[in-house]
């Protein structure tokens, strides 16, 4: 059985994502959407919330699972039986900063491969810190992101508001 691990951060899934786990899922035996869980900057969504996205949204994938994770992405592969790295390319920077990950990796474990998918034309502009900013501004994301995404973060954004109109205290 081939085993696949598809690593990110995924806060939160976007369409784009999904395009590239439904395809890795016709090339492997099983995927693994690893969600990494101490990305070092600054998130909407906890691990927990991501992984429970990203499972609401993979339902109807029977060989795609969400796991997270914390350290090294090769460490995790291992880790989870799986042989190779897929990961997504929308735009000319994506490959210099994949590709040198992609060395890097293979240095610290020379038996894991990477596969690269080219993301759809539809989707190579998207991204999830592209997509928060422009819910945050009131534009229509409805089309980028599977519908359990759309109220998630609707109710992140009214709970940030509402946070924000609460008086502050005086010292």
């Amino acid at each position: 059985m081939t085993t696949a691990v598809y690593p990110g951060t995924f806060d939160p899934i976007t369409k784009g994502h999904l395009d590239i786990a439904t395809r890795a899922a016709r090339l492997f035996d099983k995927v693994i959407i690893a969600v990494y869980d101490t990305p070092g900057k600054k998130l909407m969504f906890s691990t927990d919330e991501r992984v429970e996205l990203v499972q609401q949204s993979i339902s109807d994938l029977p060989n795609v699972t969400a796991r997270s994770y914390t350290g090294l992405t090769v460490s995790f592969a291992r880790e989870a039986g799986a042989q190779t790295l897929v990961r997504g390319l929308r735009i000319g920077a994506d490959f210099e900063g994949e590709f040198e990950m992609a060395l890097m990796n293979k240095n610290l474990a020379p038996d894991c491969e990477l596969v690269c998918l080219m993301a759809s034309m539809k989707y190579q502009f998207l991204s999830s810190s592209i997509l928060k900013e422009v819910a945050r501004l009131g534009g229509n994301i409805d089309d980028l992101v599977p519908k359990p995404v759309i109220g998630a973060i609707n109710a992140k954004l009214k709970a940030a508001r509402k946070a924000s109109k609460r008086p502050k205290k005086k010292i």
